[in-house]
This record gives structure tokens, sequence and C-alpha cells, in this order.
């Protein structure tokens, strides 16, 4: 069978299965999606990068550039994607959504915005909170990702470079906590080079975190890792750049008191956005009951040779641990593709996902920032 006839017939299949009253799209060519489940493509958004779904249903989407974009209507008859709000302060890459404010992450700040379910237009200019790579350096790692677990507003902010120490200023390689107002600003991680997916536990509260590690290090490591954080107490110290894995150290240093991840993933795949599905959906596209309470994780893929892919898994939790422990010798075993294809056997790459989200119908939602595509997956 040709692959336009093939693309023909999903189409056809989607065009039988949506709802009616929604747009079907044609799967995207060549991803792949786990039996039982439906992926289309319903907007474009160049350069997309962190996602938030607002309880109507509306998606927003944190970009490379300098513009947040919305979706109106992601659940049902996506609209087109059109500019929300810009900052000159980018990328904004960063979004959340927390009751009646909007904020968001970009290279310099933490941005606030008065927001209501519904808004379509901003009710007011983004006020700045926080303040972040306080150097005032532009270098290397320059995405801050939101969220907010139990009343706190968390920031990731990575390192400068790839192993330095000390860091450009004492924001970077860090996770950041404040209060909603963005006032009394402290870390609540720190020496973690690149913790780009933030997600919030919406069974527990508890903010986890996606790292993506260190290059330079014997082949295939270090494995990515995905942590709850703030189950641990204090600043927590995962190790960058001297610490990886379960205590292995890049010399001769002390790494007894670096923390360990609870969730591993091959080397270099680079965790960018992480959400939980909830326990107990009542949506009209709710997942079977297998994928409720665990994790996805969108993995961008390596500029390592060979490449290694990009894809979105799937981690299957009970509350905070993983019903898979990490296995030091395989970091495969605790984690399942859910979405894939999105790179050919010859290494050519046609989408890399980057935001995650789960809308209040139980969709699930992905960006793409190599071809713009905002995907929805949703069961058969």
């Amino acid at each position: 069978m040709t692959s336009l006839l093939r693309a023909a017939l999903a189409l056809a299949v989607v065009a039988l299965l949506a709802p009616a009253g929604v747009r079907a799209a044609a799967p995207p060519v060549g991803l792949t999606v786990a039996p039982g489940f439906i992926i289309e493509r319903i907007a474009t958004v160049e350069q997309g990068r962190e996602i938030t779904v607002a309880p109507n249903g509306d998606l927003f989407v944190g970009t490379s550039a300098n513009s947040v974009y919305i979706v109106a209507d992601a659940q049902g008859n996506a609209a087109p994607a059109k500019a929300f709000v810009q900052l000159a302060d980018h990328p904004v890459a960063g979004i959340t959504i927390d009751g009646e404010r909007m904020y968001l992450g970009a290279q310099f700040g933490i941005y606030e915005l008065p927001y209501r379910n519904g808004d379509r237009t901003p009710r007011a200019q983004p006020r700045k909170i926080a303040s972040v790579r306080t150097s005032g350096v532009a270098r290397d790692h320059v995405t801050t990702t939101v969220a907010v677990a139990n009343k706190r507003l968390y920031a990731s902010v990575g390192s400068s470079c790839n192993n330095c120490d000390p860091d450009l200023d004492a924001t970077r390689a860090t996770i950041q906590q404040m209060d909603l107002d963005g006032s009394g600003m402290t870390p609540k991680a720190h020496r973690i080079r690149n913790a780009i997916a933030l997600a919030t536990n919406p069974q527990t509260g508890t903010l986890w975190a996606g790292v993506a590690g260190q290059d330079e290090l014997p082949h295939g490591h270090p494995y990515e890792m995905f942590d709850a954080v703030t189950l641990h107490a204090g600043n927590v110290d995962y190790g960058w750049p001297y610490c990886y894995e379960n205590h292995v150290g890049t010399g001769a240093q002390d790494c007894a008191a670096q923390t360990v991840p609870r969730v591993v993933m091959p080397a270099y795949e680079t965790p960018i956005g992480a959400a939980f599905y909830p326990l107990h959906p009542s949506g009209a596209h709710a997942f079977p009951e297998q994928y409720r309470g665990g994790a996805f994780v969108t993995l961008h893929g390596s500029w390592h040779q060979p490449p290694v892919p990009p894809r979105v898994v799937f981690i299957a939790m009970n509350g905070d641990e993983p019903k898979t422990a990490v296995d030091w010798n395989d970091p495969t075993v605790q984690w399942k593709e859910f979405v894939g294809g999105f790179q050919t056997a010859n290494g050519q790459r046609i989408a890399r996902p980057t935001g995650i989200a789960v809308g209040p119908d139980g969709s699930l939602f992905v960006s793409d920032d190599q071809d713009g595509g905002i995907y929805r997956i949703r069961p058969r």
C-alpha cells in the first residue's frame, strides 16, 4: 500500500470517528500513536514550546520567539492560532494558568497577567514579578518553564553551559520557588542542569521535573531524569556537573549528597514537557484506566550522532511512585512509547515534540517546535 493511500484511508477513518461538529484532520504522515488512540493536527504555531489548557478548552502556547498564542476551542472545532500577547523579553516559552492568573516564563523574568476563563484577548499587559538570569547574559539554555504546585510558583532556569562551575549567576541551573505574587524567591533545587519539563501531579500536588543532562560523559550517559522535586526537603542537590545517575562522579568528587531520581530515560533524549493524567477524569475523551494517574513526557531527541529519536512516552505511576523502579543498567524499563514516528529510519525528523497538556475533556495535546504542529490525541 502506498503512503498516499494509507494517508487517505487514515483521513477517512478519522472523519468517520470524529464527533459531530468537530473538524477532523488527517493524522500527521509518519506519526504513530498507541493502539486505541487517534492523533490529529488541529493547529499550527511556529516554534511552539510549553502549553496549557484553560478550563473552557482554549489552548495557550508559549514559543521560542516573543509571542504567546491561543488556539480557541482546541477541544472542539479548533480555531486557527492567533497571537494572544507579546513580550520584549523573549523567548517566552513557559506558560501556566492558576485560577485567575496566567504566568509566563521568559528569558530574564517571570510575568503575571490577570486571566479569566474564556479570555481570548489579554486584560492587561504582563507584569514582571521576578527576575531570573540576573547576570543579564543570554547564553545557552535561555527558556524558563513555570508551574504552580500547592500554592507556590516554580520556575526552572537552565545552566549557561554544559558543565561549568560556578555559573553566570545564582539563578542558573536551579528551580526557583516563590509566592504566587513573585515575592520571596529562593532556590528549591540546585545543580540541576536544565529542568525544562515541569509538571504538577494533580493527585498529590507534587512538583516533578524532567531534566536534560550534560554532554561529554561516557557515551550513553548520563541518563535523563524525571523526579519528584518537592518530595525532597530543603534546597535539593542534583549534583551537576560533578555527579550523575546513582551517585556516579565525574572525578574524585564525593557524590553521597546527590539526590537520585525516581525515573530515568536514555541519555540525550532531552525532556521538554511533562503532564500527569488525572486519576479520575470525567470528560468525554477520558483515557482508559491504565493511563490514569500516570505521566506523559515529551522527549525532543538529540543532536548526537546517531540521533536519538524524539517521542512522547508514558510512565505508569502509583501516586508519586513509578510502578516500575529504576534499573541503573537499563533506562528503558520505566516507560513506554506513546507517540512515535517523529524520526525516520535514516535519521530525518518530521517533527519534535515539546509542550504537553491534558484538556478538561480528557484530550491530550502536544506541541512541536520543528514543524509547528499542535496535535490532539483521543481514544477511538
